[in-house]
């Protein structure tokens, strides 16, 4: 049985599917950011620049400051729980839950529990995950941890983040 002719583009063959192991070495970028590990799963090269998928690890005490951005946000809790403020209002979010940022949106992540948490970041259109590896560290797993900085390091990591924010569409805030 054929369907009806519809409004649906035709099949690109220019684009293939994207079968991410980010356990396999080699596979796919690991970036220390932000106190956390966030993997490239898929990027916006993948995707036509519509959306990109981080798999994020996040030890004790990880995760950003205080910012916005004018892409929308999901996050999938997959184990352990996080502590989001949106607007302002803080609020705990467990694994099997997930919380969407609105695009604009004042908010920021933090681990304040004693386990490290896995949480899959959607953020569509794409980008991020070009400033992720811009301003990031390399390195090997999907759980190694970021390099601990010193306070010059930490001085010129902060400095090198807020030069490249206005490119990825980012502003650092005091207060989500």
């Amino acid at each position: 049985m054929q369907s009806t002719p519809s409004n649906i583009p035709a099949d690109d063959p220019g684009r293939t599917l994207r079968h991410s192991q980010p356990d396999r070495v080699g596979g796919v970028p690991h970036i220390g950011l932000a106190g956390g590990t966030y993997t490239i799963t898929v990027s916006g090269a993948d995707t036509n620049g519509r959306f990109s998928v981080i798999d994020m690890h996040v030890p004790p005490g990880g995760g950003p400051p205080p910012h916005r951005h004018d892409f929308e946000e999901t996050f999938i809790i997959l184990g352990g729980e996080v502590e989001a403020t949106f607007r302002g209002q803080r609020m705990t979010v467990r694994a099997g839950e997930t919380i969407n940022i609105p695009a604009n949106a004042p908010h920021r992540f933090q681990n304040v529990s004693k386990a490290p948490v896995r949480m899959i970041c959607i953020c569509s259109p794409a980008g991020p995950e070009d400033y992720f590896v811009e301003l990031g560290v390399p390195v090997p797993t999907r759980t190694t941890p970021p390099p601990t900085l010193n306070d010059d390091e930490q001085a010129m990591f902060i400095r090198k983040a807020m030069a490249l924010s206005p490119k990825y569409r980012t502003e650092l805030l005091r207060e989500a």
